[in-house]
């Protein structure tokens, strides 16, 4: 049919064209290629371009020109490094000045810190002997008290005594050991006392504790003297008593 005669011409006519194309490429790799690498590279003839007709080149302009150019660049980088000096310079007396002024805060500084030290440890040797005084005159307070409360004891023992002889009623021991403790314990009403004054009273009652024990000691230390010379009393009694018995039944053989 038509059709299909046309389409076998196109494919014909294609595969002409692409033999004819690779036919082409061949050739000139074949040939036109490794004629021109052959050939040796000519430099071109550079042509220097022309001055036009009655115009003429100053050259002593030209380097004057680039004398004053160079000579203002020179200037600006001069005038550049003259004002960085200038800063520098500024900064530098401006450190120079801060260092100064800390220096003399400094040296205040330490002239306050060493005046607040002075009235610190004065108001400390102040306080110091204000306590000792206060202290002093706590103890003898205190060792007068006590005096009188042993005083009291003595004459209190002997007016209890006659009191008990009077009523023909005794105490026991324990009764008499509450009785002289109940006389003896003072309250501490330390509900409205300052941290301070906690610590003065603790101190107060612990040195009374320990002379209370000093006072213990000594009359547990001459109570056993006591007993002992007592004991070494009857011995000696005793021993006179047998010398005595010994003798009269001698002078009666």
């Amino acid at each position: 049919s038509t059709a299909d005669q046309e389409v076998e011409e196109e494919e014909h006519q294609q595969e002409a064209e692409e033999e004819g194309e690779t036919t082409c490429t061949f050739s000139f790799n074949s040939f036109v290629l490794p004629h021109l690498l052959s050939r040796p590279f000519i430099m071109p003839n550079l042509i220097p371009p022309k001055i036009p007709d009655g115009e003429k080149v100053d050259f002593d302009d030209i380097h004057r020109k680039r004398m004053e150019k160079d000579l203002m660049e020179l200037q600006t980088l001069i005038e550049v490094h003259f004002e960085g000096r200038k800063k520098e310079e500024e900064e530098i007396i401006q450190l120079k000045e801060r260092i100064d002024k800390r220096r003399s805060e400094r040296a205040e500084q330490h002239r306050i810190r060493s005046e607040r030290d002075k009235e610190r440890q004065k108001r400390l040797e102040d306080e110091r002997t204000r306590k000792e005084e206060e202290e002093a005159k706590k103890r003898a307070e205190d060792d007068a008290k006590k005096k009188k409360t042993l005083t009291s004891l003595h004459f209190g023992g002997y007016m209890q005594k006659l009191t008990e002889k009077r009523s023909g009623k005794r105490q026991t021991e324990r009764e008499k050991k509450k009785k002289i403790l109940s006389d003896r314990r003072k309250p501490l009403d330390i509900e409205h006392l300052s941290e301070d004054r906690l610590k003065e009273k603790a101190k107060e009652l612990w040195e009374w504790m320990f002379q209370l024990e000093a006072e213990k000691f000594d009359l547990q230390y001459q109570f056993s003297r006591q007993k002992y010379e007592i004991n070494v009393l009857r011995n000696r009694v005793s021993d006179h008593q047998k010398t005595s018995k010994r003798t009269k039944r001698g002078l009666r053989k």
